[in-house]
């Protein structure tokens, strides 16, 4: 018999007990739990923020919140090219529970608080509170992150910035296009990809015709517009003024003019991505549309260069939130699970791949908040200089380490990591974006090709970090020598043959700087398995390959 009584147990055959699953991952405090995160920001100068981001730990842990993250994936946006009776509207409409996570973030200055505190430590600060919230949903970090970083771009040009800039700090979130002076805040996307291709943006065939002062009339047609419901965007046109050709110049294209006309701005089509599926992504067409002049006309690629660093930091720190979801999601169910007689967690085997998986998560995320220190409000020359080339250096190397880490843990839950009810599919989906959006792995290393040799402060200021650590690990040290002979062979070479090697040098660069992080900020333990695993002679291909003798348990005990 089976009782159907209402507020009861179903009672049935003894196929319906479930046994030996660990409980749901809810109610608990995301910062609390991450002890490396916890040090990480005490010692890159940002304890004052320990409180805030315990209270903001706890939100993104609810249950609540992590069921906004499952709906806001589960029930994507959809674009309205028109309205009931065929006007143009070209609007997106998002499920409630992205409104709710949105919200939140905001309120937490995720987009704004390295800006609007100045105390030493602020983008230290907010770098936390960004991977706290990408932890539990990524696809909102996408207009947090252009948001905050197109600061950079527009605060040299006061048309736009006195209007603009109080409403972009502003902690408040309204999703509905309103006339400007009817909206107090504001979120930046930008639009800079066309058909004809996304790495070479001096190809773009967008024109914009001066129309008189600051003001360009644009018309073209952007195969990739990031977050379409935003406030305004930043956009890379061909110009012209007086029938003299500009070349590239960046203009700044917001969705309302004055007096609360809409600006042309079509929305043609979202495109079905593999994951960022909670996030908007569009085909736009500009058919005489307003844009505002950002930096000087045909320096296109210089006034946006700013944004686009400190949206590749966000990819490097979006990339360790990432990592940091797989190693709790993972820990949490080798914990909870029996096999052979004994807890998951306590086989050795696995003991091993979920150190591994989490050295690989503290490494990233010291990386990410060293570079959200180099571009704090006070930062020295010499950190502008470091910025400039560790930035595409980290880029490359961690947001490629996304995917494979992600699919590892997904592993450790065998058949329920594969389910999407479970947050590791997502994840999963979730990590190649990073490595592909603000250039892929190529135009990456090519970057760092270019900054090494044409940048020699750069080349010196990175440099001087990894000597910093000389002598504390014979592995790095000779990693490190090695690796500076190869930039001095390729600052040598044909530019044809650097190229080939732009991806080693890259790679090299990256494992350095980690290491050299791990050293100084990581407990010793946790530093030699690192680098031995990743830079010793009998390291492996895959996770889980640590030295004889690594005491796996302890590594996996403080994550």
């Amino acid at each position: 018999m089976t009782s159907f009584s209402r507020g009861q147990r179903v009672i049935g055959s003894a196929t319906h007990y479930v046994q030996n699953q660990p409980p749901f991952r809810v109610d608990i405090d995301e910062y609390a739990l991450n002890a490396p995160l916890i040090d990480a920001v005490t010692q890159f100068g940002a304890a004052w923020a320990h409180d805030d981001l315990h209270e903001a730990g706890a939100l993104v842990g609810t249950a609540s919140f992590q069921r906004d993250a499952e709906l806001a994936n589960v029930h994507g946006p959809v674009a309205h090219t028109h309205d009931r009776w065929g006007f143009r509207l070209d609007e997106v409409d998002y499920d409630p529970s992205y409104h709710r996570i949105m919200t939140e973030s905001i309120r937490r200055g995720t987009h704004s608080s390295g800006w609007t505190d100045p105390r030493g430590g602020a983008a230290v600060a907010r770098g936390a509170m960004f991977m706290l919230f990408a932890q539990v949903e990524p696809g909102h970090a996408c207009p947090v992150s252009m948001t905050h970083a197109a600061v950079a771009s527009i605060a040299d040009a006061p048309w736009i910035a006195d209007e603009w800039l109080p409403r972009m700090y502003s902690r408040d979130y309204e999703p509905r296009l309103l006339p400007n002076e009817e909206k107090s805040s504001a979120l930046i996307g930008m639009a800079m990809t066309e058909k004809q291709g996304g790495s070479d943006v001096r190809a773009n065939t967008t024109k914009g015709v001066h129309m008189g002062g600051h003001s360009y009339q644009l018309t073209g047609h952007k195969w990739f517009c990031s977050a379409p419901m935003s406030d305004g965007f930043l956009v890379l046109a061909q110009t012209r003024r007086d029938n003299v050709d500009e070349g590239l110049t960046c203009v700044f294209v917001p969705r309302i003019l004055p007096r609360g006309m809409r600006n042309s701005f079509r929305v043609m089509r979202l495109k079905d991505k593999l994951g960022n599926r909670s996030n908007a992504s569009a085909e736009i067409e500009l058919d005489g549309t307003v844009g505002l002049l950002v930096g000087e006309p045909g320096r296109g690629v210089r006034a946006i260069i700013e944004m686009v660093q400190r949206t590749r930091l966000d990819c490097v720190l979006g990339s360790a939130a990432g990592m940091r979801q797989s190693v709790a999601e993972a820990v949490w169910h080798a914990r909870g699970r029996e096999v052979f007689g004994a807890k998951l967690v306590d086989q050795p085997a696995m003991t091993a791949v979920l150190a591994d998986l989490a050295l690989e998560s503290q490494a990233a995320m010291l990386a990410g908040l060293r570079l959200s220190q180099l571009f704090d409000t006070h930062a020295s020359d010499r950190d502008i200089a470091l910025r400039r080339l560790a930035t595409p250096v980290t880029k490359y190397w961690v947001s490629k380490r996304g995917p494979q880490h992600a699919y590892e843990a997904m592993e450790c839950l065998g058949g329920n990591g594969y389910i999407e009810s479970f947050p590791l599919a997502r994840r999963y989906r979730e990590q190649p974006v990073m490595a592909i959006w603000e250039g892929s792995g190529n135009v990456i290393a090519l970057d760092v090709l270019r900054a090494l040799t044409r940048d020699p402060d750069s080349a010196a200021a990175f440099e001087d970090e990894l000597r910093s650590t000389r002598g504390g690990s014979a592995l790095l040290d000779t990693h490190i020598d090695r690796t500076l002979r190869l930039l001095g062979e390729l600052a040598e070479a044909d530019p044809a043959v650097a190229q080939t090697q732009a991806r080693r040098v890259s790679e090299g660069l990256a494992l350095a700087f980690q290491s050299s992080l791990m050293l100084r900020h990581a407990p010793s333990l946790d530093a030699e398995a690192f680098i031995a695993a990743r830079l010793g002679e009998d390291r492996g291909a895959q996770y889980g390959v640590l030295p004889r003798g690594t005491d796996a348990a302890a590594i996996v005990a403080r994550h």
